[in-house]
């Protein structure tokens, strides 16, 4: 029982130590975030305004280039659409967040008509499900079909939830990933369009 005892006392003040090291470490992160944060706003504020009607600023990645069919049947690769902002929604009917994004998609891409292409990736639907949905739906844009077997094209640009939309410039540049139904996307296309 003794033995037992010690044992004890010695898991807890290791796990109170581990506890107190954690702590330290999240605080120390807080004040370093912090720190760059109010660097980064005095920076921002004393860039000239001209400098804010340039080009959005982001890490030129390549956009991985692949060929899908379209809603036709008919091969449709992603580097023909070079030359125009393109966003690629990876999608699928069985998602409500997907679906429920597609009216304020549908406004933008009216909006901002001629000045970029979507590109809908249907994911994880039979082919008969995906067209149907396609049509009831009534979505205006360009649209692939991926099969499970072109999984590759999700592992090549990190897809890991839905739906997921990547922002790629004329050049074939990533320019920005956004995972879920978030209104930093409409906000960013704004920024690139207007």
């Amino acid at each position: 029982m003794n033995k037992t005892l010690k044992t004890m006392k010695k898991l807890f003040v290791s796990m109170a130590l581990i506890a107190i090291t954690a702590s330290c470490t999240a605080a120390g992160n807080k004040q370093q975030t912090a720190a760059a944060d109010t660097h980064e706003e005095q920076a921002t504020a004393q860039q000239p305004a001209a400098q804010s009607q340039q080009e959005p600023e982001y890490e030129a990645v390549a956009a991985p280039d692949f060929t899908l069919n379209d809603i036709n049947g008919k091969p449709l690769a992603l580097s023909s659409l070079r030359g125009k902002y393109v966003v690629l929604d990876f999608w699928g009917s069985w998602c409500p967040w997907c679906i429920k994004g597609f009216p304020k998609m549908k406004e933008y891409y009216k909006k901002y008509a001629g000045k970029f292409e979507i590109l809908g990736v249907d994911c994880n639907d039979p082919e008969q499900k995906w067209r149907t949905a396609v049509e009831q739906l009534e979505l205006p844009w360009l649209h692939v079909y991926c099969p499970r077997s072109s999984s590759k094209i999700l592992e090549d640009y990190g897809i890991e939830g839905f739906p997921t939309k990547i922002i790629i410039d004329p050049k074939g540049q990533v320019v920005e990933q956004i995972v879920g139904e978030d209104p930093r996307f409409y906000t960013l296309l704004d920024s690139l369009f207007k």
